[in-house]
């Protein structure tokens, strides 16, 4: 069932659109300049496309494990890379860079989702979650934490330590607000964008934490887990999309005119049309 009752962004008569399935677990979406929606199928160790003409194909396999996803400005795809705990750019021709291998010489805990500033930057979210195809050590991090690769790519920075397990991660279009969830708690905070890429005035946005999450060119932000929760942005709940599946892991806009909604969820990749055009 869909809630429309307050506002909601959604396109006349729009319905959820189940596109594909039998993925073992999707994740990660995110479009290119073209729509096009890249994906994840992860246990699989794949990264799939669901094409703007609406086709679907294989990107890259195997894929690092790839987790979260977002497309910088150069039109690489920026993926975490769990499989080694890695931050990962693939060029459009599925040619790998690592761009982050461990924090301070120790491994992460397994970078987990990636929102591309304006100015390049990346920030990333740095949860616990023990995968059973890691051959490594016990947790090396000291806590889960939110980190940023400044625009020259050379040095990692620890910007927030004190959140449980930060998850979802997305800015606004303008880049001066940052929205985290801390689904350990089940809260969704905002942060002031310093110039210098920094953070600052930590503040509750709305008592709903999420695994992945999306803006539109409105501002508001859909929050993923059961099923898609939209919040305007001053934090009050405007609608809501049930999605029938045990697990929603993440959404994002794409197609030809970034007004489609796309919902990764446990097997399945679906799809609403919006009134309203999203930004990533």
């Amino acid at each position: 069932m869909t809630d429309n009752t307050l506002a909601a962004p959604f396109a006349p008569g729009a319905k959820l659109e189940k596109l594909a399935g039998g993925f073992a677990f999707t994740e990660g979406p995110t479009p290119d300049a073209a729509g096009n929606v890249y994906f994840t199928d992860q246990p699989n160790d794949r990264i799939m496309v669901w094409s703007a003409a609406g086709k679907l194909s294989t990107f890259m396999n195997p894929a690092g494990r790839a987790n979260g996803m977002s497309f910088d400005r150069r039109g690489n795809l920026i993926a975490c890379a769990d499989g080694k705990n890695e931050l990962w750019s693939i060029g459009p021709d599925g040619r790998k860079t690592v761009l982050v291998k461990d924090y301070q010489g120790k491994l992460l805990n397994g970078p987990n989702d990636v929102w591309v500033h304006p100015s390049g930057a990346l920030y990333v979210t740095d949860p616990y979650y023990l995968r059973e195809y890691w051959r490594r050590g016990p947790k090396e991090q000291p806590c889960e934490g939110v980190y940023v690769l400044p625009p020259d790519r050379k040095a990692l920075v620890l910007l927030l330590s004190d959140l449980v397990k930060p998850n979802g991660i997305v800015g606004a279009l303008d880049g001066k607000i940052l929205y985290v969830a801390d689904i350990g708690v089940n809260r969704t905070y905002e942060y002031d964008i310093q110039d210098d890429g920094g953070l600052a005035g930590k503040r509750l946005f709305c008592s709903l934490g999420s695994d992945g999450m999306t803006i539109d060119a409105e501002g508001n932000l859909y929050l993923t887990g059961k099923g898609v929760t939209v919040f305007d942005r001053s934090g009050k709940r405007i609608a809501r999309i049930d999605v029938p599946e045990p697990w929603t892991s993440n959404v994002c806009f794409g197609g030809r005119d970034m007004k489609t909604l796309f919902i990764t969820a446990s097997s399945g990749l679906y799809a609403m049309a919006m009134n309203v055009a999203g930004v990533e």
